[in-house]
């Protein structure tokens, strides 16, 4: 296979993370990635992807740079005060989102100057690991699609299955989190481009002014449920109708949503963060 082209410049740190971060993926499951060839190319980009294990972006940074592209994943600003994390996290120009009330830099802000730099961002649409039993996507916050309808940017979705297995972020009565053994499969899919070009010309950039509130809910929806779409092919399982809703919890599951609507009421700047 002919090796890929990059398109970013490498520092220490980076070289560093892919000394570490290629083996780890292997040690930790049988790791399959598809459709990497989807992100090999130039010019800003939106990836945007499940979340179902804390693993997610191990594997997400690892199928990125092997795309050619260095990744810019959104992530938890208390990560920046770790060790040596904190350190590799900086050096690699990811992206900090503060928690209200907390002091610090507008996360949509700086995605935007990575996509005005021509760079790729990565996403969790949902914020967190997702609460569904299941591990199916949960509702959006709105944030990536106000990202992504203020300006003409790709957006592509990546989803994950298996992460879940090795690592269960929610562990339950008496279970472990991390699993190495036996080894599990760990499949990581990119797909097609999500066509958001309604909601651009109803409220994003050919509109010419602030973002429509209906447009960015719309284009949420459309963004998430497409990931669900996705997963459920790689699962081979009929995806659930609706998005699940972990604030209507009754302590033991969630209902879901047709509209994936979080009741923000338009508050377009709340964005996504591994967490």
């Amino acid at each position: 296979m002919p090796r890929r082209r990059r398109y970013e410049s490498n520092n220490a740190w980076v070289w560093i993370c892919r000394v570490v971060l290629y083996p780890l993926t292997r040690l930790l499951g049988r790791r399959t990635f598809l459709g990497v060839d989807k992100l090999n190319r130039s010019g800003p980009m939106i990836v945007v992807a499940n979340h179902i294990s804390h693993l997610d972006p191990i594997y997400d940074a690892v199928l990125i740079d092997k795309a050619g592209r260095l990744p810019r994943i959104m992530a938890k600003a208390s990560l920046w005060k770790l060790p040596v994390v904190g350190a590799a996290l900086r050096g690699t120009g990811q992206v900090p989102v503060y928690r209200a009330g907390e002091d610090g830099p507008s996360a949509v802000d700086a995605a935007r100057e990575v996509l005005a730099a021509g760079g790729v961002v990565l996403i969790y649409p949902e914020g967190t690991v997702t609460r569904e039993p299941d591990f199916w996507p949960m509702r959006p916050r709105p944030g990536v699609a106000a990202l992504a309808l203020s300006g003409d940017y790709p957006v592509v979705p990546v989803v994950h299955w298996g992460t879940q297995r090795v690592y269960n972020s929610y562990r339950t009565a008496g279970g472990r989190k991390l699993r190495l053994w036996p080894r599990q499969d760990v499949v990581v899919a990119v797909g097609d481009d999500i066509d958001l070009s309604r909601f651009r010309s109803a409220g994003g950039v050919a509109a010419g002014s602030q973002l429509d509130a209906k447009a960015v809910l719309g284009a949420s929806l459309q963004i998430m449920n497409s990931i669900k779409d996705q997963l459920g092919q790689i699962r081979g399982e009929q995806p659930p109708a609706a998005l699940f809703k972990p604030a209507k919890a009754d302590g033991r599951n969630g209902k879901t949503d047709s509209s994936g609507s979080n009741g923000s009421n338009g508050n377009t700047g709340s964005t996504g963060a591994g967490r």
